[in-house]
């Protein structure tokens, strides 16, 4: 199947998924989601493919959601709550997905992994980083709830809370390992050769372990209320966006410009 958003490779039983939009820094588009949605399909139905591994192409694993490029599918002319929160809701099954492959998967970080990016990457079953990566939320507080409801998983409600009130919120690669949101850091260059290792290791367990290790491991996070709370992220997010807080965004934005705007939220 061809791509033009995203590139699928495999060797030796390992699957490579690449974001393809580096003069974007691999923003996410409709059209590249939907890519990747296409591509979990055809991982899925490979048995040759045992593992798989997803980078980024260029200088970045993925800044977020590329919103010059619009995230409703434009249905509606009026675009209301309703629709944006299901649109939204939309974009967390696709995350769904990934996390429910049955097949383990790892995030291989490099440069930035901001905002939507962060989703992806807490879906997949390991993070490993380059530890001069940086890792963090959104520059301009356009959201609530949607972002962050991935990372109370990871760091727990406190540190989520410390970087999510903040617009533009970064942490490196290092300190991603030391707050349990990566599972290994590396140095840059040793970074793909550490991923790859690993995945070489995966590839001798039987695919049944694989399958079953990971369905159990997840079942017990949806028991603890996973599923529910990303999914409830979309709501939170709608809410914000039809909000008086959207409003204040907007003012700011128009008196000072979008890198104004950013420097503003940035100033200590």
């Amino acid at each position: 199947m061809a791509f033009t958003n995203i590139m699928l490779d495999k060797k030796d039983r390992i699957g490579t998924l690449t974001l393809n939009r580096p003069e974007k820094l691999n923003a996410m588009t409709p059209t590249l989601i939907a890519e990747f949605g296409e591509a979990l399909v055809e991982v899925e139905r490979d048995a040759d493919i045992k593992v798989l591994i997803i980078r980024g192409a260029g200088r970045a694993f993925c800044t977020g959601y590329d919103l010059t490029a619009g995230l409703n599918d434009g249905s509606s002319e009026r675009y209301t709550v309703d629709e944006d929160q299901r649109a939204l809701q939309r974009y967390v099954e696709h995350w769904l997905k990934l996390r429910d492959l049955p097949k383990p998967v790892i995030s291989m970080v490099h440069g930035y992994c901001l905002a939507g990016g962060t989703q992806l990457a807490i879906s997949t079953d390991m993070i490993f980083v380059a530890d001069n990566a940086r890792i963090g939320f959104p520059s301009i507080p356009a959201g609530a709830g949607y972002v962050s409801a991935f990372w109370n998983w990871m760091i727990g409600p406190h540190r989520t809370k410390y970087l999510a009130f903040v617009p533009g919120s970064r942490i490196t690669g290092i300190e991603a390992e030391r707050m349990g949101f990566a599972t290994r850091a590396f140095p840059e260059d040793k970074l793909e050769q550490e991923t790859y290792a690993y995945a070489r290791r995966v590839v001798k367990v039987p695919a049944q372990k694989l399958r079953l290790e990971k369905l159990a491991i997840n079942r017990a996070m949806d028991l603890r209320g996973f599923r529910t709370s990303v999914l409830a992220g979309a709501e939170f997010d709608a809410l914000f966006h039809f909000g008086p807080g959207n409003e204040e965004i907007r003012k700011v934005q128009k008196e000072r410009g979008l890198k104004g705007a950013i420097q503003w939220y940035e100033e200590k």
